[in-house]
């Protein structure tokens, strides 16, 4: 009776010692495009602001459906903190992919102005995209994985000023 008993420890034991891969693999993320659609100087109360659509791919290599139930993360120009994403329930199929887009209006500040008129001009800016992200495991709970670096990259366009 104790050798059926310690077998399966045993062998649990050794299969710690056993080399193996990750089960579960972090989403990629990935910038198909980031676009200044509009600069608003301040009036009265209202503080100026860069309109922003950034399209991202976010992409599941587990063999199961993933939902993450929210990826948060920060746009930073040329090192500088521009302003948060926020993009809530993002289904991703297993081994699949979902394309997110996100409308953002940042406050342009002092600190802020020089990169988004740069990309205004059409002058190349270095972004980088900041993060965590919360998956949602049902009845395991809403564990927050990060913070990680989503993407990063060069950001230039087509000039919106004509100066």
């Amino acid at each position: 009776m104790k050798k059926l008993l310690l077998a399966p420890l045993f062998a649990l034991g050794l299969g710690a010692c056993a080399p193996t891969q990750s089960v579960v693999q972090v989403p990629t993320f990935e910038v198909q495009s980031v676009r200044l659609t509009g600069l608003s100087l301040p009036s009265g109360p209202n503080p100026a602001t860069a309109s922003i659509t950034l399209r991202l791919r976010v992409g599941n290599p587990n063999p199961v459906p993933v939902r993450l139930a929210n990826i948060g993360g920060q746009l930073i120009l040329d090192g500088q903190n521009v302003g948060s994403v926020n993009l809530p329930n993002v289904n991703l199929p297993a081994r699949g992919e979902a394309e997110q887009l996100a409308n953002l209006s940042l406050p342009v500040t002092l600190q802020t102005a020089g990169a988004f008129l740069r990309v205004a001009r059409g002058q190349q800016v270095a972004y980088r995209v900041d993060g965590t992200f919360t998956a949602d495991l049902g009845v395991l709970g809403h564990p927050t994985f990060g913070p990680f670096t989503f993407t990063q990259g060069v950001w230039q366009q087509p000039a919106i000023l004509p100066f």
